[in-house]
């Protein structure tokens, strides 16, 4: 699965096979070393050591029987998530890639990313994930100043960050890294040169988002209380300005509202999210989207690490909702998850979905308004006057 050797062996599709829909498989590790003031995340502290053994079985005993519900499928991308998964040992990872290529045939070409934590990262630790089948890792960086990581409650410093992207670059042929912006007094000037920066040092792709005050953190008490202020308005427009020209000016143009990349190197996995196909979500608090006898299902794992465990050992799987989705939800969810894309969507597949299509006059009065655009080939797409308003947009379409 990587252009080293692994020992795992993954079943193979046949010659002469046709081209499949994307299928993702999604794998969340819930544990962390600290929890980020921000994170809203399915993310959990635990000072005891994680029984690593364990939990490894009982991904395997979900992956397959999920797989069972979904026969037949060709997993194109595979995303260990969190949660901090660089927190696993290398042979937790192998373990979890076994379960999957026993249970689903594996793309020869199928993209395995690794989320990493600049103070989970290793060389000896990523070299043995390479040999496990990881074949791209994703560094949360989250800011390349040492201030900005304090405040955000990060364990790691700027030179750590860097060092741990070095390592990345050496083990991986494919890594990406993330940084937040819209931070406390950060201006845009300070911002275009910290994107320079982070784009000195990324090989192919950044995901740089926005921070937002999310209920339930910390993060949302402290701005409550002004004690925490986050760019006005205005000046987060101009933050998102600087992403977009910085960022296509270096050739990492934005193909999702929040990742950049260079032509080819897009996140395969996050792209079977935004464009509305299948994907299989395992571990605690993961979703899925799983067609079974043709009806789209929305599944959602029991978010308690402990309590999915015992589920899962229970009755083979930690589903606790499993809900069908009739046609007017699906196509919803295409809608919102596909403007997100640079690529935008083929309003026709809309209209498969919903069993109507979008209204025209809607269409017309965004494409006046300077919001959408309709290329030649008749696909719909935010433009960059747009985005900062793509919930708006959305919510007019689908209205």
């Amino acid at each position: 699965m990587t252009s080293v050797e692994s020992p795992h062996s993954y079943p193979r599709p046949q010659a002469g096979e046709g081209k499949q829909e994307a299928f993702g498989v999604y794998v969340h590790w819930p544990f962390c070393l600290s929890k980020c003031p921000y994170c809203d995340f399915n993310s959990h502290v635990r000072h005891a050591p994680i029984d690593e053994d364990r939990f490894s079985r009982a991904f395997a005993r979900e992956i397959e029987t999920t797989a069972a519900r979904t026969p037949g499928r060709q997993v194109s991308s595979i995303f260990l998530g969190g949660g901090t998964p660089s927190l696993m040992r290398p042979q937790t990872v192998g373990a979890i890639l076994d379960a999957i290529g026993k249970h689903w045939r594996v793309a020869r070409d199928a993209e395995v990313t690794l989320e990493a934590n600049p103070t989970s990262v290793e060389a000896a630790r990523f070299s043995g994930y390479r040999t496990a089948g990881v074949n791209r890792v994703s560094l949360g960086v989250q800011a390349l100043d040492d201030a900005s990581l304090r405040a955000l409650g990060r364990l790691h410093t700027a030179r750590e960050a860097l060092d741990a992207v070095a390592i990345a670059r050496a083990a991986f042929d494919r890594y990406s890294f993330d940084l937040i912006y819209a931070r406390p007094d950060q201006t845009p000037e300070m911002w275009a040169d910290e994107l320079k920066l982070a784009i000195s040092e990324a090989a192919e792709h950044l995901s740089l988002y926005q921070l937002t005050i999310e209920p339930e953190t910390p993060f949302f008490g402290l701005h409550a209380a002004g004690k925490l202020k986050t760019p006005d308005e205005a000046t987060a427009r101009a933050l998102y300005d600087v992403t977009q020209e910085v960022c296509a000016r270096h050739g990492l143009p934005a193909y999702e509202i929040s990742n950049h990349a260079r032509a080819g190197a897009e996140c395969k996995h996050n792209l079977v999210y935004w464009r509305g196909e299948e994907y299989a979500g395992i571990g605690p608090g993961a979703h899925g989207r799983l067609d079974v006898d043709g009806i789209r299902h929305a599944i959602a794992t029991e978010k308690r690490p402990e309590a999915w465990l015992m589920r899962v050992e229970t009755t083979g799987n930690g589903v606790i909702t499993d809900d069908r989705l009739n046609s007017e939800e699906r196509a919803d969810e295409f809608l919102l998850m596909g403007l997100r894309l640079a690529e935008g969507i083929d309003p026709r597949r809309y209209a498969t979905l919903a069993g109507r299509a979008l209204d025209p006059r809607r269409i017309a009065v965004l494409r006046e308004e300077g919001a959408i655009a309709i290329d030649a080939s008749g696909r719909l797409r935010v433009t960059k006057d747009g985005f900062p308003v793509l919930d708006a947009v959305v919510a007019d379409l689908a209205a």
